[in-house]
């Protein structure tokens, strides 16, 4: 019987991996939305000593759901890049406009975390790309039941983009890793793009 990774030993090889983005080791959690992303990320970045987490939330708008690649690109990759503290503006959901800005060192392990964090234009600058392994219409189930009536607009809009951004630009078969939640953690599984050897210490699960 296998028993899911724990998270310190996830931890300790996402760790040893080289740097992707300047003196970053920029590491994406991708999937649906709501397949467990952002809870996965905070448990995660706890492992990982406190290690910081970019929303692709903070990023986006409602009129740009996937259109924010050049402010990540400017704000964020070309400064880590340079090996300089990025500097971005996050988004008010609430009240529709951009905030004051944010500084985010160029810390030497940190997360991307959202829908599209593992896309073509980003994925040369990653040293990982987990990818959570829920399909599109159970999280999409999981989204709804989350946010509530109110919200039931704004995700018949998000699962038409989020459909026709994964049918041009799709992230899981370039993932190293897959992470299927379980009653008694997370499991750390072989992904498509898995690279023979790279990660077998992120992939092997404990023997029970």
């Amino acid at each position: 019987m296998s028993r899911p990774l724990p998270l310190d030993r996830a931890a300790a090889g996402l760790r040893a991996r080289p740097p992707s983005c300047g003196p970053v080791r920029l590491i994406a959690v991708d999937g649906h939305a709501g397949s467990g992303k952002s809870t996965f990320a905070g448990v995660l970045a706890e492992a990982l000593g406190g290690a910081p987490v970019l929303r692709l939330d903070d990023l986006a708008t409602h009129d740009e759901l996937f259109s924010w690649t050049g402010r990540l690109l400017d704000q964020v990759i070309g400064p880590w890049s340079r090996g300089d503290s990025a500097l971005y503006h996050p988004y008010d959901w609430n009240l529709r406009r951009f905030g004051t800005p944010r500084r985010l060192p160029a810390a030497p392990l940190v997360l991307v975390e959202g829908v599209g964090a593992g896309r073509r234009v980003l994925r040369p600058h990653l040293a990982g790309l987990l990818w959570m392994e829920r399909g599109s219409r159970e999280s999409w189930r999981r989204g709804r039941r989350r946010d509530g009536p109110e919200l039931a607009g704004f995700w018949d809009d998000w699962t038409t983009a989020e459909s026709r951004h994964f049918a041009v630009d799709p992230s899981r078969p370039f993932a190293d890793t897959l992470i299927r939640e379980s009653p008694e953690g997370y499991e750390w599984l072989p992904g498509p793009g898995a690279t023979a050897g790279a990660n077998h210490f992120l992939t092997q699960r404990d023997p029970g």
